[in-house]
């Protein structure tokens, strides 16, 4: 199988430049290049399992890296698509209220997370085996990522994110200007 890059509907954004999503496009973009070079390698590589156990070991253990980097831009770009639209009433919104109090506190809470020191993304997550949400900091592209829950928001805290716009010191800026541009819409059809 050979993976295409998506194309977004990115509207002009406040607070986040188009020379930030034009460069951040192009390292998702790098991703999907990567994911179909590391799958070929494998495969390549697969006709002489013994010899090459190690190599392929490598791949795939880099294939995660590089997977996540790919899905996780994939969730983050959509969000923005079509321009910014208020959290309706929707299923997401309930939950959120329900578990959090209100969606002030959610978003609070979320900010928090986002603000962790290092390279990674804050998610918040579906438990479909809890109907539950769940929110927490991943690493890098895969590391800490919860197994069987569906991504509903992700917001990526690399850098390349925000470096264009904001001081490392100002990245509190860049999720305010993300919350502002979120199309929710997009977002709460993620849970249905």
């Amino acid at each position: 199988m050979k993976y295409e890059a998506l194309t977004f509907n990115i509207p002009e954004l406040t607070g986040i430049s188009k020379e930030s999503i034009d460069l951040h496009l192009g390292l998702y973009q790098g991703y999907v290049k990567h994911v179909n070079l590391i799958a070929e390698k494998i495969a390549a590589y697969s006709h002489d399992l013994e010899a090459n156990t190690y190599a392929i070991a490598e791949m795939q253990r880099r294939l995660g890296f590089e997977f996540g980097g790919m899905r996780n831009h994939e969730y983050y770009f959509a969000q923005f698509e079509d321009g910014a639209k208020e959290l309706p009433e929707s299923t997401l919104k309930e939950k959120i209220v329900a578990q959090f109090d209100s969606v002030e506190a959610w978003q609070q809470r979320f900010t928090q997370i986002a603000m962790t020191r290092g390279v990674g993304w804050a998610m918040l997550y579906h438990d479909p085996h809890t109907d539950t949400l769940v929110q927490t900091w991943v690493d890098e592209q895969h590391i800490g990522q919860l197994a069987d829950l569906d991504i509903i928001l992700a917001l990526d805290m690399w850098e390349h994110s925000y470096m264009r716009d904001y001081l490392p010191a100002d990245k509190k800026k860049y999720v305010e200007a993300f919350f502002q541009n979120l199309n929710w819409e997009a977002v709460a059809g993620r849970l249905v």
